[in-house]
Parts: structure tokens; sequence; C-alpha cells
């Protein structure tokens, strides 16, 4: 595994983190000023927060200095930088094919992406606090630690509050951003694997040699990083599996990051076969949520890694792993298998869906009860669960009202444009005048309509022989009344 693509030379610099830190500060103050003076209070607020939180931090990093060098490009970084880019062109394509407003979604993925990572750090921080050991460890994202599920998280709380202050629905955003996020999963999965965390569970005698080979991790030279003398996995079988330390690699273990990278694939394709049949506003974000529940639950029961964070209760593991996907189960037979619109199809399904549950139980049953292993769920498994129930829950409701109202269920409900407010005001203005005299018209007669685009022409009107002959006799009159302006004899 390749843990950093190449290195960009550098000079050595020595730099104090607390004038970096007051700089940065200074530079959003003056932000603040300027997004107050152009009356954007909003953004001037935010800019206001963002400089006392630096000179909040400066203080924390007073007389530390960074030394900079030979700048390392890592695979994951690179591959997370991919996955914005790819992640940017599907979402705004998608956008402009529904009919969102490009300009505005754009800013939002800005947003979105910015709040994803940030969201995602978060959890790792809070399932990891015995790691950290100063503030600055936290900032710290070279060395590693981001939660998936942390940036969905995170991410969808920030597009709900960009998209509440635009009066933008959340929903319609949603549909067009998940196929994003299974892109997303696919790409930066593959940078998991060249750095070799998020690992699996060792790998049994009978396993194939190549996948065997696939989840072999080695222990990278000394140096090659700064923190750690391996890939984490041959440092956690170091640890606790007995390896020994001069060993080349880790046991071989299930490639779980290869696992979800082709989980990722797939739900990119479900989602994009689901938006040709779609019903509903918010029934993409909704599949995503629930099927991607359901993935992650299973591979966490491969996943081996130390950082993932564990939440109570503790269970048999024969109980509590099968009650997880009960709860998957259930939330199938409440919401998306009626889909299915076969009576019968429908039922058998909802019974097969069960069958996993049973199926896992009786593997994990001991023998004796007092055999058992007590077990918790992961942090990834809780949040899972519980979004994948909610989305089911969610789908029963918008899918029954989709069948009623189907028309109202694919509204988009965006805001009128200012364009569009003018043009109704006028049209409401030409209503509210009288049709009677115009001033600019005859006495007694009525001003016509404006003329419309696609609007035929109107046939003159045909009047009697008898006005017919007093038109033309009014015509010559008038002709020989006039003088002669042509020049001619």
């Amino acid at each position: 595994m390749h843990p950093i693509l190449f290195r960009v030379p550098l000079p050595v610099w020595t730099v104090p983190l607390l004038w970096v830190f007051l700089i940065a500060a200074g530079i959003a103050f003056a932000g603040a000023i300027g997004l107050f003076l152009g009356k954007n209070k909003p953004g001037a607020a935010a800019a206001g927060i963002a400089g006392v939180a630096l000179a909040a931090l400066a203080s924390q990093f007073k007389g530390q200095t960074y030394t900079l060098g030979p700048l390392p490009i890592y695979s994951y970084g690179v591959m997370l930088g991919l996955s914005l880019v790819v992640g940017w062109y599907l979402t705004l394509g998608l956008a402009e094919r529904d009919g969102l407003p490009k300009e505005t979604m754009a800013n939002c993925y800005v947003v979105t992406a910015l709040a994803a990572v940030v969201g995602s750090r978060v959890l790792y921080i809070l399932t990891n606090l015995d790691e950290f050991d100063s503030l600055g460890a936290m900032f710290d994202i070279r060395r590693g630690g981001l939660v998936a599920y942390g940036g969905f998280l995170g991410g969808f709380l920030g597009s709900y509050l960009f998209l509440r202050s635009h009066r933008i629905p959340l929903l319609p955003w949603a549909d067009v951003a998940v196929p994003s996020l299974a892109s997303g999963l696919m790409i930066t999965r593959v940078g998991c694997y060249l750095f070799g965390c998020d690992f699996g569970r060792p790998l049994g005698e009978t396993a194939p040699a190549w996948l065997k080979k696939l989840g072999t991790f080695p222990h990278w030279p000394e140096g090659t990083l700064d923190h750690g003398s391996g890939s984490p996995a041959w440092v956690q079988h170091v640890k606790e599996r007995g390896l020994d330390p001069t060993a080349d690699a880790s046991l071989a273990v299930h490639p779980t990051q290869i696992y979800e990278s082709l989980v990722g694939a797939g739900l990119l394709v479900l989602l994009l076969l689901a938006r040709r049949r779609q019903r509903f506003r918010g029934e993409i974000f909704l599949l995503f949520t629930f099927s991607y529940g359901v993935c992650r639950y299973l591979l966490e029961l491969l996943r081996d890694d130390a950082e993932r964070g564990s939440i109570p209760p503790s269970l048999p593991e024969h109980v509590l792993l099968p009650a997880g996907l009960v709860v998957f189960a259930v939330a199938y037979t409440i919401g998306f298998s009626h889909v299915i619109r076969h009576d019968v199809a429908r039922k058998v399904t909802q019974v097969l869906s069960f069958v996993p549950a049973l199926a896992l139980y009786l593997v994990l049953k001991p023998e004796t009860f007092g055999a058992s292993e007590a077990l918790q769920y992961s942090t990834s498994q809780v949040v899972a669960l519980t979004t994948g129930l909610a989305a089911s829950i969610a789908f029963a409701v918008y899918y029954k009202a989709a069948l009623d109202h189907p028309e109202q269920a694919m509204a988009l409900n965006l805001p009128a444009s200012p364009a569009a407010d003018d043009t109704r005001q006028a049209d409401a203005d030409d209503d509210d005048d009288e049709p009677g005299e115009d001033e600019d018209d005859e006495p007694g007669q009525k001003r016509r309509a404006p003329a419309r685009a696609g609007d035929k022409p109107s046939r003159p009107r045909r009047g009697s022989a008898k006005d017919e002959g007093r038109a033309t006799a009014r015509e010559r009159g008038a002709a020989a009344e006039a003088p002669d302006t042509t020049g001619e004899a």
C-alpha cells in the first residue's frame, strides 16, 4: 500500500503558529468589516465568529512552531479531492436536469462539502477522545481520522441551514446530492485501502489466495510517516494479535475498504436507475439512507479496526447482531416493500427480509449460554439503524401521499424569482385597470388589449356596404383637399 503518493520539494522553514492564527484572525475581521459595509450582515457575522475563533486558537499555540519542508501528498487526500470534483459535476448536472437553480446549488455544494469534512472529523474525535492529548492534535487531519457517517450528518446539517436561508426545499437538493455520496464512497474507500485503515477481521485459512493478497497490509519503512511505524493493520496485529514486530506485513484480513467501495458503486447505479421511476421529492435520498444503512451495518460485522467507537448496551453477539437485522426487516416491511404493487410478491419479500436475522442467529448461537461473547454496537451501526428506520417510516408517509397527489409530490416548490415577481405584478396591474376610455383613444372608443405572443391576428370587422361606401367617400374628400407635395405637374 502507498500512504504517500509523492512529496513536493519545499525549503525547510519554521513558522510560529501564534502569528499564523493571529494573521488569519485579522483577515477574518477585515472581511467581516467589508461584508458589514456591504450590508451583508449574515456574512459579516460568520466572518466575525471565525475571527474570534481563530484569535482564541492563537492563544493555544503560543510558543509552538511548525516546520515546513518537503510536502507529502497523501493518497487518501488525493482520493478525497477527486471524489469532491466528481461529486461536483455529478450533483450540478442532476440539479440542472431537475430544474434547480444552478448557481445556488453550486454554492450549496461547497457549503455541504465543507460541513461534511467538519462533521466527519467531529464524529471521529467524539468516538476517539483518548487519542488526542492537545487541541492542536484534533485539527491535525493529516494523521487520518474521518468517519463517513459524520460526513453525511454534517453535510445534511450544512445543506439544511444553507437552503433554509435561501427558502429552497431540502428534499429536491438531497435527491441530486446523494448520488455524489455514493460516488464518494466508491472513490474515498480506495484511499482508505491505500493508507491501510478501516480494515477487517482476519481471514480464515480456507480463504482464496487472491483475497488474502488483497487483505495484507505492509510494515512501512521507518520514517514513511511522522507518526507510527507501519500500516494501521500491522500495528494493531502486533499489539493485539501477537504478530512478530519484524514481520513484513500484517495478517491477511477482509479488505473491507474494497467491499465498501463496491457498495458505493452499486448504490450509485441503484440511485441513477431509481430516478427514472421517481414518484416524490426525497425518494432518492431516503432510498440511499436505508440502503447504505443496511450495507454499512453488515460491513461493520467484518470490520476490526479499533477506531470505530462503541455504544452501550452490551449483549451477547448472537442476540445483538441479529436484532439489528430484525430492525431493518421491520423497516423494509413498513416502508420500501410497498413499492412492489403485487400483494403476494410483496408479502413474500417481507417474510424473506427476516431470514438473514434468523440465519445469523443460528450461526452465532453458542453451544452453552456461558460461552456467548458480549458485544456493543459500533457508532456507525447505531447511526445506520437509526437513520435506516427513520428513512423507511418517512418513505411510507411520502409514498402514500405521492399515490394520492402525484403532481404535487414531484413539485419543486421553489421561491419565485424577482423577474417572475415583476411580471406577476405587471399582470396584476393590468387586470386592475377598468376597461373604458383611454386618454390617447378617441372618445367613446374602448382600449384594445395588448397583443400577446402566440395570439392570432384579429380579422377586420366586416361592415355593411353602406358603411364601406361612406368610408370611401371620406377618403376621396380628404385626398382632394390635401396639398400636392409630390413635385410633379
